[in-house]
């Protein structure tokens, strides 16, 4: 899916930067394994910490205060901060519950996913299930489904 991803990019000649909280890099790492991923990828940060979430990609406090880290508002403004900071044309962010506890008051599985682009923001919540690395694996899979899913239709309308 990265190299479907990084052909989409590379066909529109746009670029993506990454922000990563649940994967804690493995999104950026599958896109860097790419021969050719630095004509598309900018970079990517990876927030774990709830305060980074802020003070570096400028989710708003008051949100993390109220619902915490894990909540489809705060993968939006992920994916909008990541976009802004590092000049991408696309924004992609992951934030959830990896296991193998439930986390403030989240269940195991519990992911929220977003892309931020020219057109807006979307949000996705798969509910997934496993160990640990499988929920984080099946996260980055699926957020890099939505952003190939939102590139236009005229690249996923070719055979």
């Amino acid at each position: 899916m990265a190299v479907r991803a990084h052909a989409a990019l590379r066909w529109e000649g746009s670029t993506v930067a990454v922000a990563e909280s649940l994967t804690g890099g493995l999104l950026a790492a599958a896109l860097v394994d790419v021969p050719g991923a630095s004509a598309t990828f900018r970079g990517s940060v990876t927030a774990y910490a709830t305060e980074l979430k802020a003070s570096v990609l400028g989710v708003d406090e008051g949100l993390l205060a109220v619902h915490g880290p894990v909540h489809p508002v705060v993968a939006g403004q992920m994916a909008e901060g990541v976009r802004r900071l590092l000049g991408a044309t696309y924004g992609l962010a992951t934030t959830g519950v990896a296991g193998p506890e439930p986390q403030d008051g989240q269940s195991v599985g519990t992911v929220h996913l977003a892309v931020a682009g020219p057109w807006g923001t979307l949000v996705t919540s798969p509910r997934l299930s496993g160990e640990r690395a499988t929920i984080r694996h099946g996260a980055v899979t699926a957020a890099l489904e939505l952003l190939v899913g939102r590139l236009p239709a005229r690249w996923n309308d070719r055979p």
